[in-house]
């Protein structure tokens, strides 16, 4: 398993996990917690390149990441999708030793 550095800094990291693997409407409450956390990016691209079907990942439902990887088959690397979009889209990426910058 990958090193999961960025994960210290999420704002789940002192939630109960059990709030994070929820069904229904409480996935919504699950997701809130996601708002304005400062690693959302690491985290779904951890999600999606681990192929991690469970539980609310940056916001994000089980559902809704079947549905983007549905529409994004080919995408080998998630993380270095979504640095690449941040950085494109004009926010510096947060780089940590679990997520290194791409060149």
């Amino acid at each position: 398993m990958a090193e999961m550095g960025w994960s210290e800094q999420g704002l789940c990291r002192t939630a109960d996990p059990d709030a994070l693997f929820v069904e229904g409407a409480a996935q919504n409450r699950a997701k809130a917690l996601c708002g304005g956390c400062g690693v959302r990016t690491e985290c779904l691209a951890y999600a999606l390149d681990q192929c991690i079907e469970c539980g609310v990942w940056e916001g994000m439902t089980e559902r809704e990441r079947r549905a983007l990887l549905r529409r994004r088959p080919t995408v080998a690397s998630w993380r270095r999708l979504l640095e690449t979009a941040r950085v494109e889209h004009g926010r510096d990426p947060v780089v940590t030793p679990a997520i290194p910058q791409a060149r």
